[in-house]
């Protein structure tokens, strides 16, 4: 897995430099899980977020009565994560490897070390956040219309 590639091929990044994909890719850090591994809980601490360059996770929450549901599952090039970078608060999901994954992981520390360096592609960075985001809660909008209707 070349992080290089990966970080390219990321929607969070669209717009950057190459020598800020560049820089981005060498701040990365390498994870791998096994299938059915947990990458992290919903409730806890977050400070990273994740780049999925091979393999599969999935996504779950709690419901009312504490039992955990399906969200989504999600493949090279989806990202996790980002949430609690943006607002500080606490893991919303968990996500666990579906199957064998590889991952690149990018702190709050990297990042915060990537914006003093490049602040123009740091606000690229949170633009695609924000219009990721964005588009998310007009699917989540959209689907819960569907079953009302």
């Amino acid at each position: 897995m070349e992080k290089l590639a990966v970080v390219s091929s990321s929607p969070l990044f669209e717009m950057l430099s190459s020598t800020e994909l560049a820089h981005l890719a060498e701040l990365s850090e390498r994870r791998r899980y096994s299938a059915g591994e947990l990458i992290f809980e919903e409730g806890e601490r977050g400070d990273s977020l994740y780049l999925i360059a091979r393999g599969e996770v999935e996504l779950t929450r709690r419901d009312g009565g504490g039992v955990s549901r399906p969200l989504t599952v999600l493949g090279a090039p989806g990202f996790f994560g980002e949430m609690s970078l943006i607002d500080l608060e606490d893991r919303s999901a968990t996500v666990r490897a579906r199957t064998d994954t590889e991952l690149l992981r990018l702190t709050t520390e990297h990042l915060a070390t990537f914006r003093q360096q490049h602040r123009d592609g740091f606000t690229f960075v949170v633009l695609n956040i924000a219009r990721i985001l964005s588009a998310r809660v007009r699917e989540a909008n959209a689907r819960l219309s569907a079953r009302q209707g």
